[in-house]
């Protein structure tokens, strides 16, 4: 199946926005916090992580998706949550918010148990279709970024990058970041091509994401 980015047509990319955006707007709601790999849930969905940086938006973004404003809740504090969020989204596809890594505050043994579990899970489960890696795009790409993508590469998970708070970035900035970024994504086999700039505040990619991400969902009940 082809990829939305990948499509040339204009009635394809209609058609995928709209999959898209019937899939996001269906119901969506918490069922399950791991915090050890024999706490997840059974495996009835395919699944997509939403992976990155502590305070990069993941729980904003997936407010975006999802088009609430407290589905995932965002937090002030840095390195906060600390298990795998499981999100039924219309009994389609699961959205896995995952812990934040690199916060400094955090102990290194934590960050260490952080990428063991992080690496089982990501290794151990059949249904994870993709990740989603998010980069702050005002920040530099850190140590701990190339690094969880390395991890992705030996677990052989493929992977999804996506710039966030892009409309807090001046366009020559944003130019400059984005082709840092994607000659990054080059030396990573396991790495989605196209990458995405997004903006949970102003919508910009949202749609495009959805539309990413609705190509893994079970097809919809006739």
């Amino acid at each position: 199946m082809e990829v939305f980015r990948d499509l040339k047509d204009e009635a394809e990319i209609a058609a995928a926005l709209e999959e898209g955006r019937r899939l996001f707007a269906g119901e969506c709601e918490f069922i399950f916090g791991a915090q050890k790999l024999g706490q997840l849930p059974p495996q009835t969905l395919p699944e997509i992580a939403f992976a990155g940086r502590s305070n990069v938006g993941k729980s904003s973004l997936v407010n975006a998706l999802t088009g609430r404003r407290t589905l995932a809740r965002a937090s002030s504090e840095p390195g906060r949550t600390r298990q795998l969020n499981f999100f039924n989204l219309a009994n389609r596809l699961m959205l896995v918010d995952m812990p934040g890594y690199g916060y400094a505050r955090v102990a290194r043994s934590v960050k260490e148990d952080w990428q063991d579990m992080m690496f089982d899970y990501l290794r151990g489960r059949p249904v994870l279709r993709r990740v989603v890696v998010l980069l702050d795009a005002r920040i530099e790409l850190k140590a701990h970024d190339k690094e969880v993508m390395e991890l992705l590469d030996r677990a052989a998970v493929s992977f999804q990058v996506v710039l966030t708070k892009c409309d807090d970035v001046a366009p020559t900035k944003l130019a400059r970041k984005q082709a840092e970024v994607e000659a990054e994504i080059r030396t990573h086999p396991a790495a989605y091509p196209h990458l995405s700039l997004t903006s949970s505040q102003t919508g910009l990619g949202i749609e495009a994401l959805r539309a990413d991400l609705a190509e893994f969902a079970q097809p919809r009940a006739v």
